[in-house]
């Protein structure tokens, strides 16, 4: 099953999913020491994703408002203040991981 295939998920109630949700921000946010790129490596998302799927999902605040909402601050303030450089390792690790999640489950 890929993350996109309907399942039990699809049956919780918006307002617990929504919770779990802006916990998973907030939790996001208190832990900066997770860098996007640490966290893509692992999982193929981070809070950019997270940026994106809101817009997607109908929010309707332009790219750079959907960051701002998920990093707690403006994009720019991020990069300048919890942002740090990409290892080699990180980057290699990031790219392993969006080509698993590319070619599919399984």
């Amino acid at each position: 099953m890929d993350s996109n295939t309907p399942d039990e998920l699809d049956a919780l109630d918006d307002t617990v999913a929504a919770a779990a949700f802006r916990r998973l921000v907030r939790h996001l946010r208190y832990r900066h020491d997770a860098q996007n790129i640490e966290l893509m490596g692992l999982a193929d998302f981070c809070r950019n994703c997270l940026a994106d799927w809101i817009r997607e999902a109908g929010y309707d605040g332009d790219k750079s408002a959907a960051r701002e909402l998920i990093h707690g601050m403006p994009m720019e303030e991020w990069k300048a203040t919890r942002q740090k450089p990409a290892t080699e390792e990180q980057i290699a690790a990031m790219e392993a991981s969006v080509a698993r999640n590319k070619a599919g489950p399984g």
